[in-house]
């Protein structure tokens, strides 16, 4: 219960004193005797009667034109509705109070109004600050008045708002004003609340001593006089403040109190709320006969001298009516027109969204499959030029092998490219977070354009900072087709000419390491109206100038993979100067010692005097050749199988060091293969041979038991290490077991 408790009391009690006070002589007894009778049943909490008689003395005022028991009558209708909760009645009656008030030019009756109304808008959450405008004008008509007993209900009631909304620095300040009007009075009622709030108070603002006495004190008050709410307000705060104070015992005496305290209050209240559901009941009734009275009167009279007027306005408001209707008919027509035709459009989206899914679907499928097929046969050919590359009898053909192994890695690159873009579309890359040389990635990327290099005569300068730590973390891949695809621009743009390729030491922060690549030619360059087109997907179809045959995808890709490492493209060039493609990337440096293990297995594996036993598990003929005889090259000694069935009758038969094992295979494919393989050899290394792209079925690779990937057609040196790193593993495998 809040302050308004303290102010009603008091209320009450002063309407009574102002009958006394007031200069008016009363010549009215009968309407004294209501406002007496008013006031007592307010105070009772007996709201039906006390309502009623506010009434009866509201029409007896009213016949005998006294505006001061008028004022009274709105007064005492505004305090109980405001105890029933209906504020609406609340409000007008203090307003129409407040105007009666004005128009007696009666300050004394001012000060009670206001004190009514700062008191029902201090309650109402948004309008805090208006309620307290209202107390503070009751403070200044009390020291115009020089009554400065009068300020101190709307004093305390300023300091209770502040609390409330939890302002205690701007309560504080009314607190000791309150104390101040309260010295030398007997008044245990106003003087035990007060406490209570200063106990709240110095609670709130950690002043724990101060606030046990204002508790005890005023606890000692409000027992004294008996007075229940207050008490129950105190013991509740006290308790809380004891609690967080550890004093667990005694704060549990106090709520012990707050509960005796409460069920009395309970109690009271339960009955008020009886009398209060049972008032707002017979008080309604009451009203609404009275008022239907009034009006039935009030409708005869004006049935007689306004009949026709008012059967016109009748019939007007009758039409209005049905042309309302009917508009409003015509808008659920329509409304319901709207609504099919927007369920047909949703259907319509709805469809066009399942066919466009479907068919990006099927394109992934298509171009997956393509891929595969196109990367099978190129493994034969790309496989099959490398060996006769190394064949010494084959000298003479050595230029056009050269050229038969660049048109197989060329189309590779294409066929790259186009499902490269489309994964990308699709947002099916990721970056990796996996240890890298980049110097050994940089020279790698340079003897891979050798052949375009010397077919366009061009010279491949490049410088690596020596301050760039020599192993980094990041994604070798991505970062790979990044280099390749400026650096193959490069040498296919420029003939006769140079291309520069640095890589230079920006900064080091903490553990990382911003890296700054660039890629500068001298050859064709680019006109600056195309230099924005260039990173347009296909922007090579468009170009007027054949010579120069591609895709279009290669810087499209170059951009969208760096935007995966959070970094841009930048481009510098002038047509017939040259191209200058620079961008920077933040790479962690690896810290982890694992060069020197890896080191030893080598050695050790190239020590090994007896041969080791590969199985070649692939259903293509061509590539069984090509793949044994490159294992051959390296007096790896290999066995082929072609299918599922037979790898697992040898794997079972015989010992092999590792398995080589192609993943598309008629009848049960490679990965199916392994899993039955693992069922009776855990430790023999199997690598995944496969053309399909790895993302797509990496982690069923690794899900079956496999233990690595070589993409087709692959680079003879990388596919070395990889068979290698696996023979290591498989012979740290064995000796641990």
């Amino acid at each position: 219960m809040k302050h308004n408790y303290l102010l009603l009391t008091f209320c009450l009690i002063g309407f009574n004193l102002l009958s006394a006070q007031n200069n008016k002589p009363v010549s009215k007894d009968s309407l004294e005797h209501l406002t007496e009778i008013t006031t007592e049943y307010l105070t009772k909490y007996n709201y039906k009667d006390g309502i009623e008689h506010a009434y009866i003395l509201l029409e007896h005022a009213e016949n005998s034109g006294d505006n001061y028991y008028k004022f009274h009558a709105h007064n005492y209708l505004g305090i109980a509705y405001n105890e029933l909760k209906d504020n609406p009645r609340a409000k007008s009656n203090y307003v129409k109070a407040l105007k009666i008030a004005h128009s007696l030019e009666n300050d004394t009756l001012l000060i009670y109004i206001y004190n009514n109304l700062g008191n029902i808008y201090s309650e109402e959450k948004g309008n805090e600050e208006k309620g307290i405008a209202y107390y503070n004008k009751v403070i200044g008509l009390a020291d115009s008045l020089k009554v400065p007993e009068e300020k101190l209900i709307p004093t305390v009631n300023i300091a209770w708002t502040y609390m409330d909304e939890k302002k205690y620095s701007q309560a504080y300040p009314y607190l000791n004003e309150s104390l101040k009007l309260l010295e030398g009075k007997e008044n245990n009622n106003a003087r035990s609340q007060l406490y209570m709030l200063l106990g709240k108070y110095h609670h709130k603002t950690n002043a724990l001593d101060s606030a046990e006495y204002y508790f005890t004190q005023g606890l000692k008050l409000a027992e004294k006089d008996s007075l229940v709410l207050p008490a129950s307000l105190i013991c509740k705060d006290y308790a809380a403040m004891l609690f967080e104070k550890g004093e667990f015992e005694a704060a549990y005496k106090s709520l012990e109190k707050y509960d005796n305290y409460n069920a009395q209050l309970f109690e009271k209240d339960k009955l008020a709320q009886i009398e209060a559901a049972n008032a707002r009941f017979d008080v309604n009734e009451y009203r609404r006969n009275l008022e239907i009275s009034k009006k039935e009167q009030a409708y005869q009279d004006e049935l007689i001298a306004k009949s026709t007027e008012k059967i016109l306005i009748m019939v007007v408001a009758s039409l209005i009516l049905i042309i309302i209707l009917l508009i409003l008919n015509k808008i659920n027509q329509d409304r319901k027109k709207l609504i099919h035709q927007l369920k047909e459009k949703n259907n319509q989206l709805r469809d066009s969204r399942d066919n466009a899914e479907r068919l990006s679907k099927l394109k992934t499928e298509f171009l997956s499959t393509v891929s595969h097929e196109l990367r099978t046969p190129l493994y034969g050919v790309v496989g099959l030029a490398s060996l006769l590359l190394d064949d010494k009898s084959l000298k003479k053909h050595e230029s056009d092998l050269k050229s038969l192994k660049f048109s197989a890695d060329y189309l590779l690159a294409l066929i790259n490219d186009v499902l490269q873009m489309n994964k990308m579309e699709s947002n099916q890359v990721k970056l990796e977070n996996i240890p890298f040389n980049i110097r050994e990635l940089v020279l790698s990327i340079v003897n891979t354009f050798e052949f375009t290099r010397l077919q366009n005569k061009n010279k491949v300068h490049y410088h690596i900072d020596e301050k760039i730590p020599e192993d980094l973390i990041g994604d070798p891949v991505r970062l790979s087709q990044i280099l390749m695809n400026l650096v193959g621009n490069a040498v296919k743009f420029t003939e006769n000419g140079n291309v520069f390729i640095s890589v230079k030491l920006q900064a080091r922060v903490e553990d990382r390491s911003v890296v700054y690549f660039e890629v500068k030619d001298d050859g064709i360059g680019i006109p600056k109206s195309k230099q924005k087109v260039i990173f347009e997907e296909f922007s090579q179809l468009k170009s007027s100038n054949y010579n120069y045959q591609g895709t279009g995808l290669g810087l499209p890709i170059v951009k969208r993979l760096l935007e995966l490492f959070d970094s841009q493209i930048h481009l510098k060039s002038k047509e017939g100067e040259g191209s200058l493609f620079c961008f920077s990337l933040s790479l962690k440096e690896d810290q982890s010692p694992t060069k020197k293990a890896g080191f030893a297995h080598e050695v050790y594996l190239d020590n090994l005097k007896e041969k080791q036993k590969i199985l070649v598990v692939d259903d293509n003929r061509i590539n069984q050749v090509v793949t044994r005889r490159i294992l051959e090259k390296q007096n790896f000694e290999c066995i082929v199988a072609s299918n599922g069935v037979e790898a697992i009758e040898k794997a079972s038969s015989e010992n092999f060091d590792l398995i080589l094992m192609d993943l598309n295979m008629p009848g049960i494919n490679g990965m199916e293969t392994t899993k039955r393989i693992r069922n009776f050899n855990k430790h023999v290394p199997v690598v995944a041979l496969t053309a399909v792209e790895i993302e797509e079925v990496r982690n069923e690779i690794y899900a079956s038991g496999m233990n690595d990937i070589i993409v087709k057609p692959y680079d003879v040196e990388r596919f070395y290490q990889i068979i290698k790193r696996n023979l290591s593993a498989g012979v740290e495998s064995i000796s641990k077991n």
